[in-house]
């Protein structure tokens, strides 16, 4: 049996990573460790405790921690980080942060990886390490011109990776994704901020002019590349894993609406974020080439993203209380 190790895998994209490899392989055990900070919720993994719960495994412990990360790692054949800190707007408060998990701890995990000669160690990037793209598409190759903490963050872990697969022959991998959507999403980020708003007949903060454009993928289709990448990737090879589908942030929330039936009035335009990018784009050529190819059309999974909120209120009502409402009256409320 294949023993697998995926960091943060009690957040978004992780817990939906977790779920799709134990339904996809039967002969893997899968251990989760996170720190369960804001964004990591045991909730996400409820339903994988109870299915697989012979073939899962979940170690609470930060990937900054040279002993957690030991302890998690020992036997491990395959490891996954999807462990960061990974908000735009939070990497600008907080940007020590950043830095700690994202860059330090990602050496942490490489030191372990080194010591116990892991097969396949994959390093979950992201296609803003690129910055801001005008014109054309970003190529595993280009320049990396990161232009907020968040993405230096990633920039710096991912660059560490590799350099310990050149220096130490760790067998690493690195996938670079656009943005994310789809069930389990921390309710900060755009496309469940909106949603979960508009549920309650709140205004959306809309950033500027709205015409920041992002590329889009559905989490599922992501998950199946990282996992091909994984299984059949080069290693020392940057692959990027995007949707395919460029929207303005603007569109985003007329869709949002459209699929809740609510006004165009819940719109509201808010000043800018400093430093915000205003076009993302991938060229997905590469990985292509290794068979990958989403599944899911963004019309489809956005109407699936928006039923699985509707259907799920107990899931993130808790999550928009506390820390959330500070956060969101600090970053909102008073722009």
């Amino acid at each position: 049996m294949k023993k697998v190790l995926i960091t943060g895998g009690a957040g978004f994209i992780g817990s939906n990573y977790v779920r799709y490899m134990l339904e996809k392989y039967p002969d893997y055990h899968v251990v989760v460790l996170d720190k369960l900070t804001y964004a990591g919720n045991l909730a996400n993994l409820a339903d994988i405790e109870q299915n697989y719960g012979e073939r899962y495994t979940f170690v609470k412990g930060d990937i900054a921690d040279p002993v957690a990360v030991d302890k998690a790692m020992q036997d491990c054949q395959y490891v996954l980080n999807f462990a960061a800190e990974s908000h735009v707007d939070r990497s600008i408060e907080q940007p020590g942060q950043f830095i700690m998990t994202d860059v330090y701890g990602t050496f942490v995990l490489l030191e372990a990886a080194k010591k116990y000669a892991v097969e396949r160690f994959v390093q979950i990037s992201t296609d803003e390490v690129y910055g801001h793209i005008p014109q054309g598409s970003s190529k595993e190759g280009d320049r990396l011109e990161t232009r907020s903490p968040y993405s230096a963050s990633k920039a710096g872990g991912e660059l560490m990776a590799h350099a310990y697969y050149v220096t130490y022959g760790v067998p690493v991998l690195i996938t670079r994704g656009s943005n994310n959507y789809g069930p389990y999403q921390y309710p900060e980020k755009l496309i469940p901020l909106f949603i979960t708003n508009v549920i309650d007949n709140i205004q959306v903060p809309v950033y500027g002019d709205g015409q920041q454009i992002r590329d889009w993928i559905y989490v599922l289709d992501h998950c199946s590349g990282i996992d091909l990448v994984l299984h059949k990737g080069q290693l020392g090879e940057a692959y990027n894993v995007g949707g395919g589908n460029e929207r303005t942030n603007l569109e985003i929330t007329h869709k949002v609406l459209e699929l809740t039936g609510k006004p165009l009035d819940l719109i509201k335009y808010v000043k800018d974020r400093p430093g915000h990018d205003r076009r993302y784009s991938l060229d997905t050529t590469k990985i292509r080439q290794l068979g990958w190819e989403p599944q899911f059309t963004f019309e489809t999974a956005m109407r699936q993203t928006v039923e699985w909120f509707l259907k799920n209120e107990e899931w993130w009502r808790p999550l928009k209380s506390g820390e959330f409402q500070e956060y969101y009256q600090r970053q909102y409320v008073n722009r």
